[in-house]
């Protein structure tokens, strides 16, 4: 972090750790381990980490406990979710099934930030395991069936608390946008009660990451959304993060330097990126809660 000037970063959840298979007293265990982790990192390294932690919405009203305890006892403030899970009977969700709606009403009550991240895809998209496909393509695909629910849902609108980042820069859902509008227009029967896809498009409290790897993809973000809803994205230590890595060519911030250099993003959005929109996506419009992050870096 000191070599490349990163004076802080925010830590999201092990995706392999969500839980989906796992009997119930394991899946608590399991997911009670990291939060509790999580939170013992920010409390002692309060001014280098702002921690996640992470609820299984397959068991509903424990989820909401954890997300009650997680916010007041252990002071987290960041709601970290799967794109997809288990349910009880083992059938796979989407997150933003309106059955979870309780989830997202107590995120509401406590002003918290969401991250959604995809995983296990291969336990239900029937393919082989081979050539990395379920994390260089199938990934992005459920990031794109998140993102296009939360916004049929209206739940930008409906849970205004609440601001919701989708991992990866929402890549897919970047290029599917069109046909998302053109399926909701040219067949309204499949879609009666829904919000438009147009509705959610640039909104305030939908934010995407930068961690798409080409200045292409990046500029579509910038188009469709603008560069106040994107945020840095590194996902450090993985061989698909933005890291310090010679065989791929790569530090953190590359793609932002890249993209400054052939004008897609001026300098000033380039640092709101690093610093104004993660606080505005972790904290909204609480400033008092900025301020403090702000003085915790600073002391």
């Amino acid at each position: 972090m000191e070599k490349y000037q990163i004076d802080h970063a925010v830590v999201l959840n092990l995706s392999q750790l969500y839980g989906n298979g796992l009997r119930l007293e394991e899946m608590k265990r399991a997911l009670r381990f990291q939060n509790d982790f999580n939170a013992k990192i920010q409390q002692e390294h309060s001014s280098k980490f702002t921690c996640g932690f992470v609820v299984h919405p397959g068991y509903g009203r424990g989820a909401l406990w954890e997300i009650e305890r997680c916010v007041e006892q252990l002071g987290l403030n960041l709601l970290c979710l799967p794109t997809h899970y288990m349910d009880t009977i083992g059938t796979w969700r989407c997150i933003f099934d309106e059955e979870n709606e309780p989830i997202f009403e107590l995120a509401n009550k406590y002003n918290l930030a969401v991250e959604i991240h995809p995983y296990d895809g291969e336990k239900f998209i029937k393919l082989e395991n081979t050539a990395w496909r379920f994390h260089l393509i199938w990934m992005l695909a459920q990031c794109a069936d998140a993102y296009h629910f939360f916004t049929l849902n209206g739940y930008a609108d409906k849970f205004p608390n609440m601001r919701t980042c989708f991992a990866h820069g929402g890549q897919l859902a970047q290029m599917n946008l069109g046909r998302r509008i053109q399926g909701f227009d040219g067949r309204p029967d499949l879609f009666e009660g829904k919000q438009h896809p147009r509705k959610s498009v640039a909104h305030k409290n939908i934010f995407f990451d930068t961690l798409v790897h080409d200045t292409g993809s990046l500029q579509l973000i910038v188009k469709n959304q603008t560069s106040k809803q994107i945020i840095m994205g590194l996902d450090d230590p993985y061989p698909l993060g933005e890291m310090e890595s010679e065989s791929q060519s790569s530090y953190p911030g590359k793609i932002l330097d890249l993209a400054q250099d052939q004008k897609i993003l001026t300098s000033e959005e380039c640092d709101a990126i690093w610093d104004d929109n993660v606080l505005q996506w972790l904290f909204g419009d609480d400033k008092k809660k900025k301020q403090d992050l702000i003085n915790k870096i600073i002391s």
